[in-house]
């Protein structure tokens, strides 16, 4: 049975693993201000940045899809893993050896499926490269060498080599610890005829890292005449690694990708390998299918969506090529980055450029020139007889019903005015016309895009739909009570030194919205807000820990992060608003108790009566010495 996780040892890795610098591994931040970072979410589709992180507190907070939580929580969102397989993978990376109750610790039990399998692939990469060394492997190397790739490539993009017989890897990993249903699961191995045999023997290895950087899984490049396989083989779908959700190079191209806010989409490992060591080092490829949905998030966390990013594809010119193209551009407008088309001369690959004409030809062909757009509809268009009437009316109706599909309408106008260009019909307005029609038949018939409007060319922008709204009471924020109340809340978990120790003696009926009450009872639970004094961190995990669910954990993270109202956060604010909160509270009871009275009339007993009435006049002193005093009266 695994051990529980020692608490001493969750809180270290808490506290050594910073959350912005483990978020930054999957999506670009920028300045929020106030200490605070910011990014588009990596949990649902966005086209302005709501997802907010704040180093100082340790926590995270998407404004739009209301996901919250510390360092842990996002990595057991964004990666599916459970609680101990995260705290074990960031232990991991910061160096922390982790403790075990109930048993102790044996790494071949207590570890999770995930984590297992990335270790499997971390040795199984150390394994290849290792061999690309040895004498077999002199084939590999000549393949490399041939490439214009030399030792130092190959190591700096971990590239290795697959001994020719069955089970050179399975038997490795067997002595590492592990079992033949990890090898299978994991695809490093395959079932053979007596027992998991080696999946990829004899050839070039390349590992595939996912945004983290964690190798998750293989492509292999055939070497040998005599090999009945496909030219290049990849990891089969496992639960670590998904062919439409990885993209090759990613984890060396991030940073520069969200630095320069550009990336090139090349078609295999030699090209990523040939743009980078050229000094492209934004390229990045598929793995063995079509760049898709989930690839363009990937991007856009990266690009930030701003008007400056580009997106280069760089297909062959041959037929596929150009079939990839329009395919891209069925996608085009997923991106609010101008996305283009580079295709070298002679329909080389960038592997193949570099290698006749050298690291300036690779730079060259990647530079912004043919907006994709243009090249899909030219590749439409030049399927036709543009001499005849009926070939032009052919070509634009093929090519008007791609244009329709843009979903801003200025530029859907505007392509429809070139479309006309590339026709040669000269009337503009008819093809404008027709575009529209078009458009207008394809929602009549319901026939949008089943992810919903996302951002178009040109970083042109749909209107944001609103997020579906939270589970739980509603919050009227022009209410100026719940504004003062959140504040308040916010102050509390983000500055308690400023409203600490008269916080701890607010009471729960204090806050009116039902959401801030609940959170007001977890700081209460938490020690109150005093306990925030020496570690800010510590206190804030504790009242997401006493959090009842998930909807007030998510507000708990909202007002961790948010910024404040106020222009100067100091003590005059936060006295105001504990003044302000009660203030309204007394005059609530003030009103309680005089519509009591008034509802008994002359039914109520005298001294009753008189208790009332003694208790209105302690409070409107109390309330009159709010208004003139400020915080000095609580």
């Amino acid at each position: 049975m695994a051990g529980r996780i020692n608490d001493d040892d969750v809180k270290a890795v808490r506290d050594a693993v910073p959350i912005d610098a483990v978020v930054s591994e999957y999506l670009q931040l920028r300045n929020a201000g106030g200490g605070n970072l910011k990014g588009l979410c990596p949990f649902h589709d966005e086209k302005s940045p709501s997802f907010q992180v704040s180093p100082s507190k340790g926590l995270f907070h998407c404004f739009g899809c209301q996901e919250g939580g510390d360092t842990i929580a996002f990595v057991m969102k964004i990666d599916h893993l459970t609680f101990s397989e995260t705290v074990e993978r960031l232990a991991a990376k910061a160096g922390i050896t982790l403790r075990y109750e109930e048993g102790g610790y044996n790494p071949s039990h207590q570890r999770g499926e995930r984590i297992r399998l990335v270790e499997a692939h971390k040795i199984a990469a150390d394994f290849y490269r290792e061999q690309l060394d040895g004498p077999e492997a002199e084939i590999g190397r000549k393949f490399l060498a041939g490439r214009g790739f030399d030792q130092d490539a190959a190591a700096h993009f971990g590239v290795g080599y697959s001994p020719a017989g069955w089970d050179h890897l399975t038997r490795y990993l067997r002595g590492k610890g592990f079992s033949d249903k990890e090898l299978i699961t994991s695809g490093l191995s395959q079932d053979g005829r007596r027992g998991p045999i080696d999946r990829f023997r004899g050839r070039l290895m390349w590992p595939i890292s996912d945004t983290s950087g964690e190798i998750v899984g293989f492509g292999a490049r055939k070497l040998r005449d005599d090999d009945n396989g496909p030219k290049y083989l990849n990891t089969p779908e496992t639960s670590i690694y998904k062919k439409s959700q990885v993209l090759y190079g990613i984890d060396l191209a991030k940073k520069d990708i969200a630095k320069v806010s550009r990336a090139v989409v090349v078609e295999g490992y030699t090209d990523v390998m040939a743009c980078h060591l050229a000094g492209i080092t934004t390229a990045i490829a598929t793995c063995g299918t079509a760049f898709g949905n989930d690839h363009i998030k990937i991007l856009r966390r990266l690009l930030m969506d701003n008007g400056s990013a580009r997106v280069i594809f760089t297909f062959d010119g041959d037929a596929a090529g150009q079939k990839a193209a329009l395919r891209a551009f069925e996608d085009d407008q997923k991106f609010a980055a101008e996305t283009y088309i580079a295709i070298a001369p002679d329909n080389m690959d960038p592997c193949d450029l570099r290698l006749a004409k050298g690291d300036d030809a690779v730079r060259d062909l990647v530079e912004p020139r043919t907006p994709l757009f243009e090249f899909a509809l030219r590749q439409i268009v030049a399927r036709y007889d543009l001499e005849t009437p009926a070939g032009r009316a052919a070509a634009l109706d093929e090519a008007a019903q791609v244009v329709a599909k843009i979903k801003t309408s200025s530029v859907q106008r505007e392509v429809a005015v070139q479309l006309a260009g590339f026709v040669g019909i000269l009337d503009q307005e008819f093809v404008v016309h027709r575009v529209a029609q078009l458009a207008q038949w394809a929602r009549s018939r319901g026939d949008r895009d089943p992810a919903g409007p996302g951002p178009t060319r040109r970083g042109a922008q749909q209107p944001v739909q609103a997020p579906s709204a939270p589970s739980g009471p509603a919050l009227n924020l022009r209410s100026p009570a719940h504004r003062t109340e959140r504040e308040l809340l916010k102050l509390a978990l983000q500055k308690p030194a400023l409203v600490s120790p008269a916080f701890d003696a607010y009471g729960i009926d204090e806050f009116t919205a039902p959401p801030y009450a609940a959170v007001r009872q977890c700081i209460a639970e938490a020690g109150g807000a005093e306990q925030g004094l020496a570690e800010t961190r510590d206190y804030l995990v504790s009242v997401l820990d006493l959090a009842p669910n998930d909807t007030v954990r998510n507000l708990v993270t909202e007002l961790a992060v948010e910024v404040f109202h106020g222009k100067s956060i100091d003590e005059t604010y936060a006295g105001m608003q504990l003044v302000q909160v009660r203030l309204r509270a007394v005059d609530r009871r003030i009103d309680d108790v005089q519509g009591s009275l008034a509802r008994l009339g002359s039914n109520v007993a005298p001294d009753h009566l008189a208790a009332a009435q003694n208790e209105v006049w302690v409070l409107q002193q109390y309330a009159q010495s709010l208004r003139s005093n400020g915080a000095d009266a609580l």
